[in-house]
């Protein structure tokens, strides 16, 4: 049985995990499936490196996990349970004021705090991430 203790630790984890909009990302594609560095990479323009210090992260977390396979390495979400909770998330109907300003005039996250140069690209790739998890379903 987990404790109050541990269960603030899972969320403390999978909060840290989704607070980063690439970890975010690296999720969505890991739902549709196992994944590896290269095409991950490819997949969502970043570089290797910036793809393989996330996923470090993520498997700290717990959240995902390395399977060595002869020189490469394919990544996974480490439980299904772990695949519906963000599935049921991503569900959710979040009570939003688009018409707000933003409080952290110095925020760049993207589709925190709209601004021209990020939101539709970021928009796309996340689009792009949860097509494919419909397509799984």
């Amino acid at each position: 049985m987990l404790t109050l203790a541990s269960r603030l630790d899972v969320m403390n984890r999978l909060g840290r995990a989704m607070a980063d909009a690439t970890r975010s990302r690296i999720l969505l594609e890991l739902m549709t499936g196992p994944g590896y560095t290269g095409k991950l990479a490819t997949d969502l323009d970043l570089t290797r490196t910036n793809v393989s210090n996330h996923l470090a992260c993520l498997r700290g977390c717990g959240i995902v996990v390395a399977v060595p396979e002869g020189r490469a390495t394919r990544y996974e979400i480490s439980d299904p349970h772990i695949t519906r909770a963000i599935e049921s998330l991503l569900g959710v109907v979040l009570a939003v004021d688009d018409g707000a300003p933003c409080v952290n005039t110095s925020c760049t996250e993207p589709g925190c705090c709209p601004n021209e140069d990020t939101e539709g690209r970021d928009e796309r790739l996340t689009d792009h991430a949860i097509d494919r998890v419909g397509e799984r379903s």
